[in-house]
């Protein structure tokens, strides 16, 4: 008992002293910036934005440096002044205190173009970067109810009627602080709502101009107008709103685009191909779930060509209390994508999500443990599978295991040696 308020208190001191901390690195990281000086391009919403800033990293190349694994208050300044987050050893805050200071005189960067994720996943979190880095241009590219439980205090305390109201204001601060030019959802009524009236030309992007969407496990393609949009890994048909963004931004920038992304580097967990064992083709978006993504993934697989389709989802963290709604609400768009087979892995799944999915006459498999998922899918298979993972609870682990070609195991999610400590937790191992 004593051990668990001691650890409430230091929690509650980290939230407390979050910015200030925070600020110190900003401090030196401003140091570089204003060297710098880049043409600011950020990203910012609930979900999506790793793929975006993947997609701009594709077509804009080496005259930009990127913002990867790097999106919050502490990580854009570590990415500024080229210094790596903590993890790992705690005593690693002693090196980052002295190295921001030295790095902050010496750092040169010499791109003409920053690229930035900038997420919202507490209150001022987005104001914080957006004051500070008054981005030239901003791409919003979605918004909905992610890290939901960082934002029920302030709705409690009254300063905002509802969750949604609070996660757009948050993130509506990026478009308020750019110069040029503000990407958003056309079909998105608070994107719209939070972006009227401010200083920079406001750009309503319509996904529903695709004319054409065909995806396969191993590739997809777009089709608008004349141009055919290529990838070599399957890709939600939301990612259209990507496109169209990219055709008008690299246009402005006065830079060729280029419509086939054909080795494209996608970052892990982001709906990655792979050869499985038994000749079963494995979908890897186990890096995160919002209801967002999950939404547009179970699209994706809805419409996707593939003779037998599974899905394995794991829980949607961080909804506060939320969860047992949304986790209901997973299971009608996981009947809607009319799967062969349903494995369900994770408390919250097989608490809220089982249950409602045999009401709507869909059977599932549910289970709190990464283990019994395997052994259930390794003993089921035939290999005319088309495998799709999506969710939390170690996810990969399964994957890992699934793999034709055990070296693939390098392009999954979650290979520092933090969460390898965390598996072997769990006692899932490496």
């Amino acid at each position: 008992m004593r051990y668990n308020r001691c650890m409430s208190k230091i929690a509650t001191l980290k939230k407390k002293f979050y910015f200030v901390a925070a600020d110190y690195f900003r401090f030196f990281a401003k140091m570089v910036l204003k060297r710098w000086h880049p043409r600011v391009i950020a990203v910012t919403g609930s979900a999506g934005k790793t793929t975006m800033l993947t997609m701009l990293e594709h077509e804009i190349g080496k005259r930009a440096h990127y913002s990867h694994d790097a999106n919050s208050a502490f990580g854009v300044s570590f990415d500024i002044l080229g210094l790596k987050g903590v993890r790992g050893s705690k005593l690693r805050w002693i090196w980052l205190l002295v190295a921001a200071p030295i790095l902050g005189l010496l750092r040169v960067r010499r791109q003409p173009f920053y690229v930035v994720e900038i997420d919202g996943e507490r209150p001022h979190e987005a104001e914080f970067l957006a004051q500070w880095l008054k981005p030239e241009v901003t791409i919003w590219v979605s918004i909905g109810l992610s890290h939901a439980a960082q934002f029920e205090k302030v709705v409690n305390e009254g300063k905002f009627k509802d969750l949604s109201e609070a996660i757009t204001a948050e993130f509506a601060n990026l478009p308020k602080n750019t110069s040029k030019r503000v990407y958003i959802d056309a079909d998105s009524k608070l994107m719209t709502e939070a972006t009227a009236g401010i200083k920079a030309k406001v750009i309503p992007i319509k996904k529903s101009l695709i004319k054409k969407y065909v995806v396969y496990p191993d590739s997809t393609d777009f089709t608008y107008g004349d141009t055919t949009f290529h990838f070599d890994h399957p890709e939600p048909k939301d990612v259209a709103f990507n496109l169209f963004v990219l055709q008008d931004l690299m246009k402005y920038l006065r830079l060729p685009f280029n419509p086939d992304f054909t080795g494209m580097e996608i970052a892990p967990g982001r709906c990655a191909y792979f050869e499985g064992k038994k000749g079963i083709a494995i979908i890897d978006s186990s890096y995160n779930a919002h209801m967002i993504s999950m939404k547009s993934a179970l699209d994706m697989m809805k419409r996707m060509h593939a003779e037998k389709k599974w899905l394995v989802i794991g829980d949607i963290v961080d909804q506060g209390e939320m969860e047992g709604e949304e986790h209901k609400r997973l299971a009608e768009l996981i009947a809607d994508t009319k799967p062969d087979r349903v494995v369900l892995v994770g408390r919250r799944t097989k608490e809220y999500t089982a249950p409602r999915l045999k009401e709507l006459g869909v059977s599932a498999v549910a289970t709190t443990d990464p283990r019994k998922a395997l052994a259930y899918i390794e003993k089921r298979i035939r290999g005319n599978e088309t495998v799709f993972f999506k969710g939390s609870q170690y996810l990969e682990w399964i994957i890992e295991k699934l793999l034709a070609n055990p070296k693939d195991a390098k392009r999954l999610c979650r290979r520092d040696k933090a969460a390898r400590a965390r598996r072997k937790k769990w006692g899932l191992d490496s």
